[in-house]
């Protein structure tokens, strides 16, 4: 195990420990509040999906980076290695989900009545359905990963199998794995294009109500905005911080994908940043000190 190795291992556990205590405080959180109040706010309830897959993210990708960047790098069987990539897969998409669903929640709560009322008055109850159907489309869409992916000590058809470090997947038919990355990306189009359009909806939802609270407190300066403009903020800042690590992420995961041997920096690369964003968003919600007080 060379110097940079250690660094390695170093970086990608220090990710994997902090960003998991973040997300395993804000799931306390939520489940305090829940205990305490009995309900939670249909934000609340979406955010405890995403810090649920932001734990499933770092777990099942860097605890197997981590063992593997101190040397360790046959101790995950067919079984462990289809297991550890099949959440990585579900837990990513659920992430995506999360966000996705977060934005546009936020963006019909914030439009004016005369938009959408009857779906602005239902929008609460289709929370929880949707929040399982993201884990359930989730799972049927990387079921392919429990074919595919292999220990890297099973040499059968070695030729036609792909290094991913400390396992190894099958390279299979092209036609078929193109379509396979086909359905795959249709998923996070759709939930990207989603999530667009809910932001720029949110930011000029958001600017037209600056425009009438300067036009009504025209004798105050700095007037305090409301609840709602506050969390649209930070919901906007979080998403922005998503799309930003999704997109390096999305690069580097494509050569890997790409590549029949892609190399062993690439695929560290894509791990660390596949890592980013569940490791830091916990610490962003965090920041918004109007929620995070309600424990007190």
């Amino acid at each position: 195990m060379t110097s940079s190795d250690s660094v390695i291992g170093v970086i990608f556990l220090t990710q994997t420990v902090v960003g998991f205590l973040g997300n395993v405080f804000l799931l306390c959180h939520y489940s305090l509040l829940y205990f305490t109040t009995c309900k939670l706010r249909s934000t609340d309830l979406i955010l405890q999906h995403l810090t649920v897959a932001n734990s499933l993210v770092l777990l099942s990708k860097g605890v197997p980076q981590t063992m593997a960047a101190f040397g360790l790098k046959h101790f995950l069987c067919d079984t462990g290695c289809k297991v550890v990539f099949f959440v990585h897969r579900v837990s990513r998409g659920v992430c995506i989900g999360s966000i996705c669903l977060l934005n546009v929640f936020q963006a019909i709560m914030i439009s004016p009545m005369t938009k959408w009322p009857k779906l602005k008055l239902k929008a609460s109850r289709y929370i929880g359905p949707f929040n399982n159907l993201c884990w359930v489309l989730n799972v049927l869409l990387n079921s392919m990963v429990l074919i595919h992916v292999t220990g890297k000590w099973n040499s059968k058809n070695n030729t036609w199998k792909k290094d991913l470090e400390y396992c190894s997947a099958g390279v299979g038919n092209i036609t078929r794995r193109s379509l396979y990355i086909v359905v795959l990306l249709s998923y996070d189009v759709l939930c990207v294009g989603l999530m667009t359009w809910a932001s720029a909806f949110m930011v000029s939802t958001l600017y037209r109500h600056k425009k009438q609270v300067q036009h009504i407190h025209r004798t105050n300066l700095s007037p305090r905005s409301s609840p709602e403009s506050r969390v649209t903020k930070n919901i906007l800042v979080l998403v922005g911080i998503f799309v930003s690590f999704y997109t390096f992420s999305s690069i580097f995961a494509s050569f890997v994908s790409i590549f029949h041997n892609p190399s062993r920096w690439l695929t560290i690369i894509s791990a660390l940043f596949s890592a980013c964003f569940p490791a830091i968003s916990p610490f962003v919600l965090m920041s918004h000190k109007s929620r995070i007080s309600r424990l007190h």
